[in-house]
């Protein structure tokens, strides 16, 4: 039992933690792009984010602006990987105030098996929706 709480808590706290980036990102763009980590308040300034394509191919990136790079992706402005195999469905995402977190986290996720990787995801997104519907258009 004291396993299930665990871990209906560590669930509960990404959930939230999804939420609170989708309000942050939201509200940065009305004021100064500000979150609070651990009790201090940093700009959150970059993503590390996991791609999807309908066949199941996933891609791991890092950027300053996730609408903006998700919508380079989605209309495959850049030759290469994502473009190659259409992965397009923003389904992960995490917000960092510094590039060397965002860097480290998309590298430590890189190296992980698929299976880990979409753990990862359930815990935030059961159904693999595409995050990117929330984006203020």
């Amino acid at each position: 039992m004291a396993g299930l709480q665990t871990n209906l808590h560590h669930w509960h706290e990404r959930e939230m933690q999804m939420h609170l980036s989708v309000v942050l990102a939201r509200a940065a763009k009305v004021r100064g792009q500000v979150e609070s980590r651990g009790g201090r308040v940093c700009a959150v300034a970059y993503h590390v984010y996991i791609l999807a394509s309908s066949s199941g191919v996933l891609y791991t990136g890092v950027t300053n602006n996730l609408e903006r790079r998700v919508m380079e992706h989605k209309q495959e402005i850049c030759d290469g990987f994502t473009k190659k195999y259409e992965v397009t469905r923003l389904v992960y995402f995490e917000a960092f105030g510094d590039v060397r977190d965002a860097i480290s986290r998309e590298k430590q996720i890189k190296r992980w098996r698929r299976e880990k990787k979409l753990a990862l995801i359930r815990e935030m997104n059961p159904r693999f929706r595409d995050l990117s519907e929330d984006f203020q258009r």
